[in-house]
């Protein structure tokens, strides 16, 4: 094993999915060793799969393994934030606390964690899951610049990673962290398109997917804007355009839109 790049010890505060998706690219990237990382989660049988998957310390409370921690992901459902930071309090005073729960801002959690000044606020999505996550993180007053290369990489270790204001989380919620369910939506009406045509439900899915993953990867290495690709695709007269056309009557484009700005006023909600 390559020595880690990370050498700081981290607890994660709640064993749900992102937190396994985090755990797993740490580790499989060699970025920290297991003994490295401690999760706490009320549900033993959650405790015991992150255990046996990973070979971490895990445990049923939280004060211990955040004492330990010099990191600490609050990776909680916003419904649980409140009572984690009053049971916290001080006890987080020393840490570089990163919270990837919706909604919470990084005054409230300051506050509410014993006026702990290292706070870093992040979104990350879903497909961190198979390291094609995207992050978008936002940094505290007190967050220094040796803290924000270490927040880098850990989310790096997931896929992407931007830095943004905060007043732009609920935006970033809106669109990344709500969009890929928008993807499976049009992956699965595309597949449904191809079986309505004839094909196959496997062939048609895995059409489905693979263009979507491949156009996505087309934009990001290519740097072409999305419209001049669109056009490239679109010759004169034929089926693309046919198609362009009827999404356009559809309303395709104002739809994708609309969601990303009700669920970004829906994240602003939460954060009230």
């Amino acid at each position: 094993m390559s020595s880690p790049t990370i050498t700081s010890k981290i607890t994660f505060i709640g064993g749900g999915q992102m937190a396994e998706a985090m755990i797993g690219g740490l580790l499989s990237g060699q970025m920290c060793p297991a003994e490295s990382i401690w999760a706490t989660d009320p549900v033993a049988e959650r405790r015991d799969r992150l255990k046996s998957q990973f070979g971490i310390r895990v445990g049923p409370t939280n004060r211990e393994a955040v004492s330990w921690a010099d990191v600490v992901i609050l990776a909680v459902k916003p419904q649980t934030l409140p009572a984690v930071l009053s049971e916290l309090g001080p006890t987080l005073a020393h840490a570089l606390v990163i919270s990837i729960v919706a909604g919470g801002t990084i005054r409230i959690i300051a506050e509410q964690a014993g006026g702990a000044t290292r706070v870093v606020r992040a979104m990350p999505n879903t497909p961190a899951l198979v390291r094609e996550g995207m992050t978008a993180l936002a940094m505290g007053d007190g967050v220094s610049g040796d803290d924000v290369r270490l927040v880098r990489t850990i989310f790096e270790a997931v896929g992407r990673v931007v830095l943004v204001e905060e007043r732009l989380m609920d935006a970033v919620t809106g669109l990344s962290g709500s969009g890929p369910a928008y993807v499976f939506q049009a992956i699965e009406a595309l597949a449904d398109g191809g079986v309505m045509m004839g094909l196959p439900r496997q062939t048609a899915e895995l059409l489905a997917a693979q263009t979507v993953l491949g156009a996505a990867r087309l934009v990001l290495e290519s740097g072409v804007h999305p419209a001049q690709l669109k056009d490239r695709v679109a010759s004169p007269g034929g089926t693309t355009i046919a198609g362009l056309h009827q999404l356009e009557q559809g309303g395709f484009r104002a739809a994708l839109m609309a969601a990303v700005e009700a669920a970004t006023t829906r994240s602003q909600e939460l954060g009230r």
